[in-house]
């Protein structure tokens, strides 16, 4: 068995659905076995993905394990070579997989490997590429030195920025929203340490791996990653697990070090959680006083490419969702490689735009392809999947 693709879901069965679709596109020619280990959510998961994909290794927690306990239990299962952790609320190209084993086979000194990552506008996402969190790199992320100079070897290293976006290079953090690792690797410097519930996780396996003398590497092969489908970044439950996974790792790897910035560190929960607190009583406020927030549906177009037999399906499945439709286009990807950019549809500023493609004509990565390539401000890729007739865009299912 070359290859383990092991995905932990909680709540995103749709989600989950289009990212398996997308690896078993890219396991096509691998010798590859996918799990699912679903951590006790109450959305009719498993039985829905356990009709649709028979062949995937389903597990039913009976509990929220977190990830990193999730992803043991499944990693201690599988039998591939290579193991690759991947978050639900991706979507892999084609040919991603089987260019990063051939990188990983080509490469022995290669411990672990991410991927270039992009957002449904295109944009890249700085977590593709991280700089290890020492009390000196994460000083400069929280006091802002990083934002302001994200080039700067030292003061911008947290998001390795200075590196080029399209050029392989060596790295010291992978994102476990896509962790490809040796299971050699991972025998010899332990699985994911369960004290992470759910951040931090892939920040302490990457600096072990370096610690034993593999090398981590980025490649610049794009998926797309939600980010935020597969964990709700919300209100003060995001904010004391997200930092309190950064004084687990600078006590565990720096030591006596840390103490000098678990004061700021603790500072920075609190100051957090305050201002989480006051956007809740503000939003809460204005909605008691009849001042609602704008709603995603009723503020967004949508743009239609795909087969004339789909986009017909496609489109009466809009109008019975009330959707602004101000375009369709027949189109696949030989006829209209381009998509939506050669395509005269004025973007109303102020206003989203859904760009929805049939995946039956177009590879995942030309849509990647496309957006990566030209990036427009409010214009969003979306999916329309004519095997289970659902429209899937960044913050809502329609089907």
């Amino acid at each position: 068995m070359t290859l383990s693709v092991i995905i932990v879901s909680y709540n995103v069965k749709y989600y989950l659905e289009q990212c398996l679709d997308s690896v078993f596109r890219a396991v096509h020619d691998l010798d590859a076995e996918v799990y699912v280990i679903d951590n006790h959510s109450h959305d009719a998961t498993v039985d829905y993905i356990a009709k649709r994909f028979p062949q995937v290794h389903l597990i039913d927690s009976n509990h929220n394990l977190g990830f990193s306990c999730a992803n043991n239990i499944a990693i201690r299962q599988s039998k591939g070579e290579y193991v690759l952790l991947l978050n639900p609320d991706t979507i892999v190209g084609e040919q991603v997989l089987q260019q990063a084993v051939d990188f990983m086979d080509q490469h022995p000194d290669a411990g672990a490997l991410g991927v270039r990552m992009i957002d449904p506008n295109g944009n890249d996402a700085r977590e593709s590429r991280r700089g290890l969190p020492t009390p000196m790199v994460s000083f400069y992320k929280m006091c802002g030195l990083c934002q302001l100079f994200p080039k700067h070897p030292r003061y911008g290293k947290y998001y390795m920025s200075g590196l080029p976006w399209d050029e392989q290079a060596p790295i010291e953090v992978v994102s476990g929203a896509f962790f490809l690792s040796r299971r050699d690797t991972l025998d010899k410097v332990g699985l994911l340490d369960e004290d992470f519930f759910m951040y931090g996780e892939d920040i302490d396996l990457s600096c072990r791996i370096l610690k034993s003398g593999y090398q981590n590497w980025y490649l610049p092969l794009r998926i797309l990653h939600y980010k935020g489908e597969s964990s709700r970044h919300t209100g003060f439950r995001y904010v004391h697990v997200f930092y309190d996974a950064m004084l687990i790792f600078l006590r565990k790897h720096y030591g006596q070090q840390s103490f000098f910035l678990t004061i700021p560190i603790k500072l920075a929960i609190y100051g957090k959680a305050f201002l989480a607190l006051m956007r809740m009583l503000y939003n809460r406020m204005k909605k008691s006083l009849g001042f609602f927030l704008p709603n995603e549906q009723t503020h967004a177009d949508y743009i239609f490419i795909g087969s004339k037999e789909n986009l017909e399906a496609c489109v009466a499945l809009a109008k019975k969702k009330g959707l602004s439709c101000i375009a369709v286009k027949e189109g696949t990807g030989t006829t209209l490689p381009d998509g939506h950019h050669s395509l005269n549809v004025p973007v109303v500023n102020g206003r989203t735009t859904y760009v929805v493609y049939d995946t039956s004509v177009y590879s995942y990565e030309q849509l990647f392809n496309i957006f990566g390539e030209h990036q427009q401000q409010d214009v969003l890729l979306a999916t329309y999947h004519p095997a289970t007739k659902t429209i899937i865009t960044p913050n809502e299912i329609f089907r």
